[in-house]
Parts: structure tokens; C-alpha cells; sequence
């Protein structure tokens, strides 16, 4: 009886193999879409151990889905306080959900394949090409940077921000921990903190508050661009067109909403800090909007003008294949350099001497579009569902499909039904919208014969 029940498990297991090398190689979006679904719910079911909550058994099982969605999808909602709900054993589960959300399940797949066989083989090749935008043949020099890049950036935020948190902490090992979480948190453009409550205490502070900066940009920009800027650090003009897009546009969202922030607030919600803090605060809140989701100043009493320009920067978010979520900087870009080329009666849509294909645009136009509808619709249901304002609802919808984690501070008080929603629109933003509308699709379709063409009046 054993060697039938031993012979069944093998080939229940072969099968198994052999359906996910089939997905992998097929639909690695659907495959992709699985894998998260699992680590969330595994999330989910260790957050629920009785060990894992301050007063055991507290944590019902939508506080615990919810903060492994916001884990797992780098987000930073939550619907309890950090600091003091969950138990160290329940932190450092949040902290394994982000870094593994943070480097991509696909990513780290393929890192445990390398480690185990000494090479990348072709199922794991195509998996981390899928999620991380790449080329078959860089994945493997793109995984080395993937976690050299995160380690490093993350140890470097250890060692900057541990004196600061230690004068509030108090204890070598406390601050340690807590410094991890925040620098892990951090670069993964998480946004939890452990540190209190929140980081209102630091609004001034620029040994914290500058590492969170530079940790935010370096997690937002992009793994490839990265990658492709270390390799070609001397030679700016043999940077691809994707890294030249991403850095440039990037930089000039960042500096708006740096002055857009300081403008609306410098008299309303920073009026009593000193000029210290109000320059530190307006270069925080210009650049957390981005994807990272944390805030030195309450979101909540900020103005709805600044509200409404958050909103768009952090909907527009962070860098292709990086930790930030949003329908990307460069999905961005291309969408404005074909209203531009339209203005100027220009045939092609063109950047940094290079043409831009017609299939990117419409690939844009298909993200921004899918991604405008998941937030309206999601708005819309919460509207019915809670009494909250639209401008409210509006900003934690946004939040939590660009996967950023900043609040109005209403998410707590959400009904059930809308905090389910707010789930789904994490795991959505964290996949990304093509990615999604990949794995619904069925088949490639492949057409002989074209449709005569025909022009549509348009405005």
C-alpha cells in the first residue's frame, strides 16, 4: 500500500512539474498572477498564528489579508498600527512579505533556481524576463543586480538611519531590528513603520528623513535602469532609451511635486514648523507620493489641492520593473510624447534621436486606460459602501493601486467589503495592469487578413 500511495505522489508531483513548466513557458503572466496569490495567502496564514499579534488571537482574518496584501504588494496600507498590533515574530513576517514583493516572486524563483543548479534554466529565464521587462539574454546579470543593488542600498540604510532610531529605541538589538524593517521597508517603497505610530516625530530630521528620500528614488527608479547605468557609468550617451525616459521624466515629476507640495503647504498644514522642517517636509511629501508611502506630516490635514497632485503623481508612479507601482514613469512619457508629436503634426512619435513604435504607444494607452478604470470603478463602489468624501476615497483608491500606501486615515474605518477591495486593487497594482490584462487573455490573436481601413472623427 505504501509503494502505490509513494508511486502516486511522484506522479501526482510529475504532473504538478509539468503543468507549471507548461504555464511558465505559455503564460508566465498567469503563472506570475498564482504565485503571488499563494505567498499572500501563506502570508496571511502565519499572521493569524496566535504568536504573531501583541494580545493573541486579536488579528481577525481581513487584518491579516489585507496587511500580507500590502506586504507582499509593497504597499504600506494597513488597518492596524504596526508598531504595536504586531508581535516581533509578526514584523519580521511582514518584513519577509515586503522583500519578497520587493524582488519580484518570479525574481527570487529564479535566484533559488541558480542556487540550487548553479545556472538559470529556460522556464526560470522567461519568468524573471516577464516580470522584470527584460531581454532573455540579461536576466542573469539582472538578477546579480537585482540583489546586489537591494542588500547594498539596504545595509547602507541601516547604517545611516541606526543612530536615530536608537536614541528612540534605546536598545542595540531594538534598534537594529527596527532599522532593518525601516530600511527594507524603505527601498521597497513599502511605506510601514515600526518606529511609532508614524513619522511625524522625525518631520525635521534629516539623518532619517534623507535616507527614506534617496532609499524611495533608488527602489523607484527601476532595476534595469540601474543595471543599465552601473554598466555604462562613464558612457551616459550609450544608456538605452527606457533609462534616458525613466531618469528624465522621473526627475522632473520629482521637482514638482517637490514645489507643488511646498506651495500649497507651506502656510496650511506645515504652517507652525520652522523653515528647517518645512523644506525637509515638502522634499518628503514631493517625493514619498512616488510609491514609498510614508509621511512626516498627517496626510489627513493637508489641503485637497495638495491631495489632488499626489493623486496624479501617485498615479502615475514609480520606474518600469522597480519596487513602485502606478501605470509607470514611462508609460507616462510615451503617452505625452505622442500628444506632442500629434501637436507638432510630426508622422512618428520620437525620443532622444530613437522612434518610438506604434505597438508602445498603444500598449500605454492600454495600461493608463485599464489602470483609470480599476480606480474609478473601485472608487465608485467604495463611495456606495462608506460615508466618506470623494476627494478621501479618491486618494487611498489611488494609493493602493499604485501600491504606494499613503492614507487620508480612512482605510481603518472602511467596511469589510471595501477593505476587500482595496486588496484586490494591491495585488492588481503590484502585477501591473498589462500584466493582468496578459493573463486574461487566451490566445495571441494572429490575423492574415487586415480590415480595410477607415478614420473615425475624433474630438
Amino acid at each position: 500500500m505504501s509503494a502505490i500511495q509513494t508511486a502516486t505522489r511522484r506522479h501526482l508531483a510529475s504532473r504538478f512539474r509539468e503543468r507549471a513548466d507548461h504555464l511558465a513557458r505559455h503564460s508566465p503572466a498567469r503563472l506570475a498572477m498564482l504565485v503571488f496569490a499563494f505567498i499572500i495567502l501563506f502570508i496571511t496564514s502565519l499572521l493569524l498564528m496566535p504568536f504573531a499579534t501583541a494580545n493573541p488571537g486579536t488579528a481577525t482574518f481581513i487584518e491579516a489579508l489585507f496587511t500580507a496584501t500590502s506586504a507582499v504588494c509593497v504597499t504600506g496600507l494597513t488597518v492596524v498600527d504596526m508598531a504595536s498590533h504586531w508581535t516581533v515574530f509578526g514584523q519580521i513576517v511582514v518584513v519577509i512579505g515586503v522583500q519578497i514583493g520587493g524582488w519580484g516572486v518570479m525574481t527570487l524563483a529564479s535566484i533559488l533556481a541558480r542556487a540550487v543548479s548553479r545556472h538559470i534554466g529556460l522556464t526560470q529565464r522567461i519568468l524573471a524576463a516577464s516580470e522584470r521587462k527584460s531581454r532573455l539574454g540579461d536576466v542573469g546579470a539582472l538578477l546579480q543586480s537585482v540583489v546586489i543593488t537591494s542588500l547594498t542600498v539596504e545595509g547602507l540604510l541601516v547604517l545611516v538611519m541606526f543612530p536615530s532610531i536608537m536614541e528612540v529605541e534605546g536598545t542595540f538589538l531594538g534598534a537594529l531590528g527596527h532599522s532593518i524593517f525601516m530600511a527594507v521597508s524603505t527601498f521597497n517603497n513599502a511605506g510601514f513603520v515600526i518606529i511609532g505610530p508614524d513619522l511625524t516625530p522625525f518631520v525635521g530630521n534629516w539623518a532619517i528623513s534623507l535616507p527614506i528620500i534617496l532609499g524611495t528614488v533608488a527602489g523607484a527608479i527601476g532595476f534595469p535602469v540601474i543595471y543599465n547605468i552601473s554598466s555604462n557609468l562613464r558612457s551616459p550617451k550609450r544608456w538605452s532609451l527606457h533609462t534616458k525616459i525613466t531618469v528624465v521624466t522621473y526627475a522632473v515629476l520629482w521637482l514638482a511635486g517637490i514645489l507643488m507640495v511646498a506651495a500649497f503647504e507651506w502656510n496650511g498644514a506645515f504652517a507652525d514648523f520652522t523653515t528647517n522642517e518645512k523644506v525637509l517636509a515638502s522634499f518628503f511629501q514631493g517625493t514619498t507620493p512616488r510609491s514609498s508611502g510614508m509621511a512626516t506630516v498627517d496626510i489627513g490635514s493637508m489641503s485637497e489641492a495638495t491631495w489632488f497632485v499626489m493623486d496624479v503623481l501617485m498615479f502615475i508612479g514609480a520606474g518600469s520593473a522597480s519596487t513602485g507601482g502606478g501605470i509607470k514613469v514611462t508609460t507616462f512619457a510615451v503617452l505625452l510624447l505622442a500628444i506632442i508629436a500629434e501637436a507638432r503634426g510630426d508622422r512618428d512619435t520620437e525620443a532622444f534621436g530613437k522612434r518610438i513604435p506604434p505597438d508602445v504607444i498603444r500598449l500605454a494607452i492600454s495600461a493608463t486606460f485599464l489602470g483609470a478604470f480599476l480606480v474609478g470603478t473601485s472608487t465608485l463602489i467604495i463611495l456606495h459602501e462608506s460615508n466618506f468624501p470623494l476627494s478621501r476615497v479618491l486618494f487611498d483608491v489611488i494609493s493602493a493601486f499604485a501600491t504606494c500606501g499613503l492614507s487620508t486615515g480612512i482605510t481603518a474605518d472602511l467596511p469589510d467589503s471595501a477593505k476587500l477591495i482595496l486588496i484586490l486593487l494591491m495585488y492588481l497594482g503590484r502585477l501591473g495592469t498589462m500584466t493582468f490584462a496578459a493573463a486574461l487573455a487566451l490566445r495571441t490573436r494572429r490575423r492574415v487578413i487586415r480590415l480595410p481601413e477607415d478614420r473615425p472623427i475624433i474630438g
